[in-house]
């Protein structure tokens, strides 16, 4: 019985090579020293690697495509699970959610909500309708359900808003308050006095 060796992936390919590109602005490879450029030089076609019948450009285009890393994606939406729950008016309790980030849009219109003028404490009630994109399975979230929240949903929602635009992310350097250790929570939301 005659075998015959599988055709490398181009990932394998990069590996045997040893290309390394990294993706670029708008995730083209250029070359070497150029911003979003291979460190090396891919090797001459024919140089006795898998995948060597490839030319050089074949080289970069399939390793930009295979290589991207996790800066190269802008996440826009954030997970949370609220530490009490939205009681909605059948009992149902929704406590998982899902909230964007917010556009300057988001942020001048509630400007113009009367409610806003005579009572600035409202802007976060009416933005917070404006970026949660999911709250359990309500079939929209608006500023009617947020002003419905409890208390401590609210100052959640308000510091997790905080955090997701203004770090990107949902992590929080803290100290061990006995060791003095620093560390990172996830504020992603947890049941309370969990972290």
């Amino acid at each position: 019985m005659r075998r015959t060796a599988a055709r490398p992936s181009a990932g394998a390919a990069l590996a045997d090579t040893g290309t390394a590109v990294a993706a670029g602005p708008a995730g083209h490879g250029g070359p070497a020293g150029e911003p979003g450029g291979s460190a090396t030089a891919p090797p001459a076609a024919g140089a006795g690697t898998p995948g060597a019948s490839r030319t050089a450009p074949d080289v970069l285009r399939t390793s930009t495509d295979v290589l991207r890393t996790a800066s190269d994606v802008l996440r826009t939406e954030f997970p949370f699970h609220l530490p009490r729950g939205y009681v909605d008016e059948q009992g149902t309790v929704h406590r998982d959610g899902v909230m964007r980030l917010s556009t300057a849009r988001d942020e001048l219109i509630p400007l113009r909500d009367l409610r806003v003028q005579e009572n600035p404490a409202y802007l976060s009630v009416v933005l917070l309708g404006r970026v949660i994109t999911r709250l359990g399975t309500l079939t929209s979230v608006h500023d009617g359900v947020v002003e419905n929240m409890f208390a401590s949903d609210l100052a959640f929602l308000q510091d997790f808003y905080r955090q997701i635009n203004a770090e990107g992310h949902t992590r929080a350097a803290v100290r061990c308050p006995h060791c003095s250790e620093p560390f990172e929570v996830e504020l992603g939301g947890s049941r309370l006095g969990e972290s």
